[in-house]
């Protein structure tokens, strides 16, 4: 009798112990996902032909929403990527995914893909980018421009 007691309490015992490892570890899981996917910034609305920033670099970013209107500003900064000076600025704001910098707010715009098929497109002196923003050396003088597509 005193055995099947020991065994019955050694067992729930047992039990809350592996539950809340289980659960421990769960969330140290989520929070490391989170950290590799977390939102950045939020992006503010720009104000056209202002300048945002200082430093020794500078080049134009340019904004096309969804209906063709276009506004720009000028960018100084001492950051080397693109990505790093309008996050910092407060221009865009996105989440880090797989392949860098998943950017969905520019200029107080947000264009998800997953809610109605619309991205935010990245340009660089007029041609379409062969690289993520985040990862884009800045170029004194060139104009990147984010534009809505679907």
């Amino acid at each position: 009798m005193k055995n099947s007691k020991l065994t019955r309490s050694l067992s729930f015992i047992l039990s809350v112990v592996l539950i809340a490892a289980i659960a421990l570890f769960t969330v140290g899981c989520n929070d490391d996902q989170n950290n590799d996917l977390g939102e950045q910034g939020t992006a503010k609305t720009i104000e056209n032909g202002a300048v945002y920033g200082e430093g020794e670099k500078s080049f134009t970013f340019t904004v096309v929403d969804g209906e063709g209107n276009e506004v720009s500003c000028e960018v100084r900064t001492d950051k080397a990527f693109v990505g790093d000076a309008l996050l910092e600025l407060g221009l865009i704001s996105g989440e880090n995914g797989p392949y860098g910098l998943y950017v969905k707010t520019v200029n107080g715009i947000t264009a998800d893909y997953d809610v109605d098929g619309t991205y935010w497109a990245f340009y660089i002196d007029g041609e379409y980018a062969m690289s993520g923003v985040d990862v884009t050396d800045i170029v004194e003088g060139s104009t990147y421009t984010f534009k809505v597509e679907k």
